[in-house]
């Protein structure tokens, strides 16, 4: 019935380029994007069933819109049928409110809902909120916490639900579709006018459906058969045979179809294509073809022994050009980078080098690294799996030297280990500082292979960099100058340039011509769609429920999936919506077939869930970037990107690049969020392919990093002048102004870093402190016990486990009871919720005392760098359910403090007098103008800025909280890379290229190129383009065009300003202002 109606007014065109993609969010500040659908000329005449059918209608939003004018009353079935029969004077049938949804799909719900879903509070009860909590106004009493069984379906558990969806609940004023205010009575005024507007989207479904209907047909006739299908069928009874779930609409496919027997991609597709709940979300689609391997032979070829083991334990009869050409260039003394896409074979082209060497000579000796864990568990597995296979070598002993590996096992892998796996934490603190002890594995060190080598750049890159050097000074003092590097990579620019930048060396053999097979894959740009296509205010549905709908869909078919999304909350959200939708669809079969992967689960936990993965036995994973690298969970069929990656191009490309692991045809859906990042790819996806990724860059000339690794080396053995050729030509300085030189000439650790200076040395940045989760729910029962579900850092810790939040983990809910920041644990039970907890909280971000003053070339401005002050209050917190806050709490919580170092630019007076006369908005002027300082700085990814959220700079209250006109960025607390200092000594080339990209830029709100960062945390949703061009031109003191000043919409809603002049901060004595 839906179908049909909504093909009259939105005929299809057969291409998704046809959608209109969502205006940036911004965009509704500046002027109101509300339009009245319109209304056909020759409206046609109505049966007088259908007036009869609008008394009820009219009845029925009278009372709902009265509901939703008030907090947190629940609109249940019964409570609602009575107010309307006593307006009606007559009964209300359930059939006359089918009939209702099946002509208003998209605005009535009518459905039966857990009972949960209805609480305002949960029975377990924290005794931390100071003020009264709101009162609750369920129609049913809370039932007690559920125990730890997830999934049954309780037939007293569900009540019948009758709601619109576009009942707000107060969470947004009607004066601006981004200006918060707590919540949440409706006005009288505003609840005319939203029943108003509801009477004419239902005359406008009765004109549309007797527009679409034949002449032979009776709309009535239509209308009835069509409700017939949304009566609701309460949970509790079994479904009829033959009833699809929501998610399934084809019988065929109520049992999971065997991986070999999905249907192909291409048909999964059109058959979305053909889904009642499809409207043209596909914006764009491409298709990459399959492509056949391309073979070559090794001259000379392996010995029989090796040809023999990769038969046996790989079953490779073969090499790929790729394969071939990196061993050949080992051979031939070179260093080689690979940069090929996911999953070509890449791990052969060191292994089979190091069974030569060890044919060859069995004392030879090799280092595998890897950026986590996982990945090096899995590789080493598959070497012992090869080395057993090759006859001469089954004795060879492959060890893990890691964090994790017990002390007492230490020396006997120093001793008699051929090959460890690690990582450069590993060989910077354990294996250099002690290379007496590893004098036998170095001298005979043959390859050091290093794998993702694209995860090596900024900060933590610019030390593993000097970690290389390091490596290659101790080996060529004990008599090892052959040692041959050898790294893999994704495709990356430049990937001889980055290999050279974190080795050191200079014979560099790149390989970039791909011969791996691979098979077809679908490429989809998805655009969520409007809630009701007739009422564009009603705005889109979130993202994440057609990311979760479509993975059902996908696991439905047997289709293997894994749903990325970008931060740890968003996958846990993603993993609950998927164990309620799951669960009202009776596929218990596909649930327990899902899991969430993310950083913060134990190592048990994470290594189960890598095996369940890799066995085949899982059908869905919900993951954050954790899964970018290569580790090998098995055989993916689709990639489900819930936004745009926050690590951009690169990651999105990695990401897209773990489905089809095995040359099958694969598919990669970006579902787009409607922040202004995302939906700049919607309207330019052939950038997504085609735009090149930004170089890795690695800062070989922070003086802060080389001095702390001189430092090290010098430990390691004196340094002479002759260590140039490692560490480049500021070394000589470092050694005489930071170091002790003695009466040879050699250059020693200074006493202060002494007795082992790679402690003082973190590559990575100091650890955080971190809180332990405890599930307590079984404590004290029989049998039970208190169990760590996982540890999280500080910095989340203050965010994610105040007492009375709600914590989710694998989509289980879990209510923080109690929390101790001394023994740094949260004690939690399970409890069914529906709703979730943000917190309500601060962060000042303040330039405390100046160190330096720089001048701005040009301009009577200056830049300045000194220290910065972080302070970080979590003041209480919001309850939420879908988006909108039902209650609030507050809370008394420590302060987090840390101080660090940054560099500032003040924002002129006159400039702020200009922007508030033009009616540019400050704080979004200056929030556009930091991204484009940091867009065009090389080292940005280690530096941080003060983003703007919109619920605080659109308050529709005054706020008491005011900051300064101030561009500021500051390293991370607990890293030292001297970014900020190196942004501060370029600043007068930054701040120029910054302005003629924006000047520049074609843009209309700003871009990825100019002003907008994916790696924003707030979505770069407070933004104006104008008003950073208006702030570049002031610092640099450029005359400030007139045709910027254009005044905003007069109907913009008025927003409380939240800056102020920023005032002068205390300078250090001594401190000099520098030429530009």
């Amino acid at each position: 019935m839906s179908r049909k109606r909504k093909g009259s007014t939105m005929p299809e065109t057969g291409t998704g380029d046809s959608v209109t993609p969502a205006k940036k969010p911004r965009a509704t500040r500046k002027g109101s994007t509300k339009k009245k659908a319109a209304q056909t000329d020759d409206a046609p005449v109505w049966p007088e069933y259908f007036n009869d059918l609008f008394k009820v209608f009219k009845a029925l939003n009278t009372v709902l819109a009265f509901c939703s004018s008030r907090k947190n009353f629940a609109i249940t079935f019964p409570v609602v049928r009575s107010s309307v029969e006593s307006l009606l004077h007559a009964p209300l049938e359930l059939e006359k409110v089918a009939e209702l949804k099946a002509l208003l799909p998209e605005v009535v719900k009518f459905a039966y809902t857990p009972r949960s879903e209805l609480r305002i509070h949960s029975d377990q009860h924290p005794g931390s909120g100071r003020r009264e909590r709101s009162p609750d106004y369920a129609a049913f009493q809370t039932a007690g916490a559920s125990s730890s069984r997830v999934n049954d379906v309780d037939a007293d558990e569900h009540v019948l639900v009758l709601d619109f969806m576009d009942n707000s609940r107060g969470k947004k004023t009607a004066a601006s579709g981004l200006a918060y205010a707590l919540p949440p009575a409706l006005s009288p005024a505003a609840t005319k006018k939203l029943v108003e507007r509801r009477n004419e989207r239902f005359t406008q479904a009765v004109n549309e459906l007797l527009n679409a209907t034949s002449i032979n047909d009776d709309p009535v006739a239509l209308l009835r058969a069509a409700a017939r299908d949304h009566i609701p069928v309460h949970p509790g009874v079994n479904r009829p045979l033959g009833v699809a779930s929501q998610s399934d609409t084809k019988e065929k496919y109520r049992t999971v179809p065997d991986p070999d027997s999905r249907p192909a991609i291409e048909e999964v597709v059109q058959e979305i294509e053909q889904q009642e709940w499809y409207a043209e979300q596909i914006v764009h689609k491409r298709i990459y073809g399959a492509k056949d391997g391309q073979l070559a032979v090794l001259d000379p070829p392996l010995s029989e022994s090796i040809v023999q083991a990769l038969r046996d334990s790989r079953k490779i009869t073969s090499l790929y050009t790729h394969q071939v050409a990196a061993i050949n260039a080992l051979s031939h003394g070179k260093n080689v980078i690979v940069s090929t896409s996911t999953a070509s074979g890449k791990s052969v082209i060191y292994q089979v080098p190091l069974l030569q060497f060890l044919e060859d000579d069995p004392q030879s000796t090799a280092i595998f690294i890897y950026p986590t864990k996982a990945l090096a568990q899995d590789q080493r597995a598959a070497l012992e799996q090869l080395l057993c296979n090759c006859p001469g070598l089954e004795h060879i002993q492959v060890s893990t030297y890691d964090g994790d590996t017990p002390q007492e096992l230490r020396a006997g892998i120093r001793e008699n280990a051929s090959v460890i796996f690690t990582n450069f934490d590993m060989i910077h603190a354990s294996i250099l500082p002690h290379e007496d002890a590893w004098r036998r594995f170095l001298k005979n060190l043959q390859i050091v292979a290093v794998d993702e080598l694209h995860y090596y750049h900024g900060i933590f890159g610019s030390h593993v960099a000097q970690v290389m050097r390091r490596l290659r000074r101790v080996c060529a003092a004990v008599g090892n100058r052959r040692a041959r590097f050898v790294t893999c990579s994704a495709t990356i620019s430049k990937p001889g340039q980055h290999m050279r930048n974190i080795f050191g060396v200079d014979n560099v053999e790149e390989v970039t011509e791909d011969g791996a097979p691979s098979g077809r894959k679908d490429f989809l740009v998805w655009n969520a769609p409007l809630k009701d296509p007739m009422d564009p205010s009603l705005g889109r549905v979130h993202s994440m429920t057609e990311a979760t709908r479509l993975m059902r869909f996908l696991m439905a078919r047997g289709v293997r999936v894994i749903l990325f999304c970008k931060i740890r909350k968003s996958c846990e959200l993603a993993m609950k919506a998927l164990r309620q939708e799951l669960t009202a669809d009776g596929r218990i079969d596909i649930l327990e077939r899902v899991m969430s992967y993310r950083g913060g689960y134990s190592q048990e936990d994470r290594r189960r869930i890598e095996r369940e993965a890799f066995s085949g036995n899982l059908l869905g994973i919900v993951a954050t970037n954790a899964l970018e690298l290569g580790v090998d969970i098995g055989v993916l069929d689709a990639v489900i990107m819930l936004g745009f990656p926050m690590g951009g191009l690169a990651s999105f490309r990695q990401q897209a690049g773990r489905a089809g692991r095995r040359a099958r045809d694969a598919l990669a859906v970006f579902v787009a969020d409607s922040l202004p990042v995302d939906q700049h790819f919607v309207n330019n996806p052939e950038e997504l392919f085609d735009r090149s990724t930004d170089d890795l860059i690695v800062d070989l000339e922070s003086k802060v990093i080389l001095e702390a690794h001189l430092q090290c080396a010098g430990h390691e053995m004196p340094l002479t002048d002759e260590d140039e050729a490692y560490f480049g030509p500021f070394m000589k300085e470092i050694c005489e102004t930071r170091l002790v030189k003695d009466q040879d000439g050699w250059y020693h650790t200074h006493p202060k870093y002494l007795p082992y200076p790679s402690r003082h040395v973190s590559i990575r940045g100091i650890e955080e402190e971190r809180y332990s989760v405890v599930d307590v729910t079984r404590l004290g029962k029989p049998g039970g016990a208190a169990t760590i579900l996982e540890e999280i850092e500080l910095s989340r810790a203050l965010f994610e486990i105040y007492e009375g939040a709600v914590f989710i983990h694998q989509g289980l809910t879990f209510l923080v009871q109690e929390v101790s920041h001394d023994t740094k644990m949260a004690k939690l039970v399970r409890t069914d919720v529906n709703w979730i907890t943000e917190p309500r909280d601060f962060t000042n971000v303040d330039a405390m005392q100046t160190y330096r003053i720089r001048e701005i070339k040009d301009s009577p401005h200056r830049a300045f760098y000194g220290r910065v002050e972080l302070l970080t209050v979590v003041f209480g917190y919001f309850k939420m359910r879908n988006r909108a806050i039902i209650d609030a709490v507050d809370l008394d919580t420590p302060p987090w403090q840390r101080e660090t170092t940054g560099m500032w630019l003040d924002v002129p007076k006159p400039a702020l007098d200009l922007m508030r006369a033009s009616g540019v908005n400050p704080a979004e002027a200056i929030h556009s103008a930091q991204h484009a300082f940091l867009n065009r700085f090389a080292l940005a990814i280690d530096l941080r800025t003060e983003c703007k959220p919109a619920e605080k700079e659109y308050k529709a209250a005054p706020s008491q909280r005011k900051r300064p006109a101030r561009l500021i960025f500051y390293e991370p607390s607990g890293k030292t890379g001297g970014v900020a200092v190196k942004a501060f000594d370029h600043v007068n080339d930054i701040l120029r290229e910054a302005h003629d990209r924006v000047e520049s830029c074609e843009c209309e709100e700003g871009c990825t190129a100019c002003v907008d960062s994916p790696s924003c945390k707030e979505g770069n949703v407070v933004a104006s383009k104008t008003g950073a061009l208006i702030v570049l031109k002031a610092l640099l003191g450029r005359p400030i065009d007139v045709d910027l000043l254009k005044h905003e919409p007069g109907d913009a809603p008025e927003v409380h300003d939240t800056i102020v002049e920023a005032s002068n901060v205390r300078a250090a004595e001594g401190v000099e202002v520098e030429p530009a």
